[in-house]
């Protein structure tokens, strides 16, 4: 259910609604937007009288929300969320940023790549410190190490640094190294104990879909998260497994637009885990970017046939710089026309 509040309401009056749906027993999220003030009730909504609700001075009309996704909803939260990853870098709103960089962290290459992908304009460096993988004898990541590259990177570079958790006894360390972003990956977007662990923190999440999730499982992950309190989510579509097998998942570029339809956080596409094939990575991401996708990750390796993992989705430098400049050309393609009057 949310609450509509007339453009006139004032502070004070706004405070004691609040407080008055909060002696119910619900929680609420309240959109402060140019317009109007949108109250979201959060809980057990049939202990409040929606007619009693909207007969109040200050309420201009009152909805019911079918969907179980509440906080991550955009009828609770109309204006599009902008989220604060560190260094000035947001995303989000109209903000757009590529998250670029090698599978995994594998030794000092790492500040060679950095160096590069952030030279072609990427805004966002990935890498993973901590690899889930399907045999227990694959690489498997080189742990606090591989964050302190990570974060030595950072710090040279300034630039923000997105990386895997999948433990929640490990949340501790990240928050310990200062990492900007941590990713949930596919494999753990329904490991309800984790999300709920990273939503007491307020370091912000990329949250990948599920292997076979459906976008509202997507956003019920996302629920998880902010239902303990962090709102900083961005939603990532990542590809996922359907019968097709000449790709590594099958890319649900519907997913875009649906999700920034349905809710207010930011989506980020993936087109390395996606394809899985390098020949495919540079025309899905300029296709996502097209379909209004507020960013992208992308897997660049300097060497990939010698990647320590997915180096066959992995673009070159070289790759990855001319697949910059023609991102560039399809978000100028793309851009609303400015107001001349």
């Amino acid at each position: 259910m949310i609450a509509i509040l007339r453009k006139n309401a004032s502070p004070e009056a706004v405070d004691h609604l609040i407080g008055w749906i909060e002696k119910k027993g619900l929680s609420t999220n309240v959109s402060r937007g140019e317009n109007e003030i949108v109250i979201g009730l959060v809980g057990d909504t049939t202990k409040i009288d929606p007619f009693l609700l909207e007969s109040m001075d200050i309420v201009e009309r009152v909805q019911r929300v079918s969907e179980p996704f509440k906080k991550a909803n955009r009828k609770f939260h109309p204006a599009d969320s902008s989220i604060d990853c560190g260094f000035g870098i947001h995303i989000g709103a109209g903000e757009f940023q590529v998250i670029a960089g090698p599978c995994s962290v594998e030794g000092e290459n790492l500040i060679r790549i950095a160096r590069q992908v952030k030279a072609a304009g990427a805004t966002m460096l990935r890498g993973g410190a901590y690899k889930p993988r399907t045999s227990p004898y694959a690489y498997q990541g080189m742990g606090p190490a591989g964050l302190d590259l990570l974060c030595e990177a950072r710090e040279e570079l300034k630039m923000p640094i997105v990386t895997e958790i999948m433990d929640p006894r490990d949340i501790d360390v990240f928050i310990d190294k200062k990492i900007d972003v941590m990713q949930i990956g596919a494999r753990n977007a329904q490991n309800f104990p984790l999300l709920k662990e990273v939503g007491k923190t307020q370091i912000p999440i990329l949250l990948k879909r599920g292997m076979s999730g459906t976008i509202d499982e997507l956003l019920m992950a996302a629920e998880y998260i902010m239902s303990e309190g962090n709102n900083n989510v961005i939603l990532c579509e990542r590809g996922i497994r359907t019968f097709e097998t000449r790709t590594r998942n099958t890319f649900d570029l519907n997913a875009v637009p649906v999700l920034h339809y349905l809710s207010h956080l930011p989506v980020v596409a993936d087109p390395s885990h996606a394809t899985g094939y390098t020949r495919y990575v540079a025309p899905m991401a300029l296709a996502a970017t097209a379909a209004g996708a507020d960013g992208l990750e992308i897997e660049v390796h300097d060497d990939p046939s010698h990647a320590w993992s997915d180096g066959a989705q992995a673009l070159t430098p070289d790759q990855f710089n001319d697949l910059m400049r023609r991102i560039a050309l399809i978000r100028e393609a793309i851009a609303p026309a400015a107001d001349t009057e």
